[in-house]
């Protein structure tokens, strides 16, 4: 790469996901505020980046991307560890997982966290049917055969997505009222070991979210910049 890459990020929002990426490829990188507070991602310059006003954004030697899952797979494709060989079965299910996590189990979340933006109005109705959907899309990635990924210590494009949504989950979307990572073990050990990785612990320190960020999270403080 002929120049630096540079994160625009807000503290535990999706630009964790690609923080952790970053940082488990030891790429080098740059990280930019998006000052949530200020809605910094609706900004005109914000925009010109990626024209949803959504959060992260990558800028790239290529030009800027957008989309989390995108981001990361651009990013293995750098390096070449954290998705397997390309024509093997193995890189088959890890791209059906990556896909699923950007197209059923974060968009669950976003309900959850978000109603109203998908009701156009007090979405509060919506909340309790999410969280449903949410306990049902889990119960298929614990009972699993095809994500080897979630057992092994080694760091995966489809583990970097997965171990701040599980963060988020029991966060911002109600609390121990209904979300209990402990429900299911292999999530929980999952969530164990990624968080003791080197990767993690450092990109936990850089934005405040505490020792156990993905198996018994607490509320972010960040150094800088604001998480809603």
């Amino acid at each position: 790469m002929t120049a630096p890459l540079r994160l625009h990020y807000a503290p535990d929002n999706a630009s964790l996901c690609v923080r952790l990426a970053l940082t488990e490829l030891a790429l080098p990188y740059e990280t930019v505020l998006v000052d949530r507070a200020a809605q910094g991602q609706k900004s005109a310059a914000f925009l010109r980046l990626n024209p949803n006003g959504l959060i992260p954004v990558l800028e790239t030697p290529h030009g800027p991307m957008f989309e989390t899952a995108a981001i990361i797979l651009w990013l293995a494709e750098q390096k070449g560890n954290l998705m397997p060989p390309p024509n093997t079965p193995k890189r088959q299910n890890a791209l059906q997982w990556m896909i699923w996590l950007a197209n059923t189990l974060h968009p669950t979340l976003r309900m959850i966290f978000y109603p109203d933006q998908y009701t156009g109005c007090d979405g509060t109705a919506l909340r309790p049917s999410a969280a449903g959907r949410l306990i049902a899309h889990l119960d298929v990635l614990a009972a699993s055969q095809t994500a080897p990924w979630l057992d092994h210590d080694a760091p995966s494009a489809p583990g970097c997505y997965l171990g701040p949504m599980l963060r988020w989950a029991a966060l911002y979307g109600g609390g121990n009222t209904w979300f209990d990572l402990q429900r299911w073990p292999r999530l929980h050990a999952f969530a164990q070991r990624t968080e003791q990785r080197a990767a993690t612990i450092a990109v936990a320190r850089a934005e405040g979210l505490g020792p156990t960020p993905f198996s018994a999270p607490s509320p972010c403080d960040p150094p800088e910049g604001s998480a809603l």
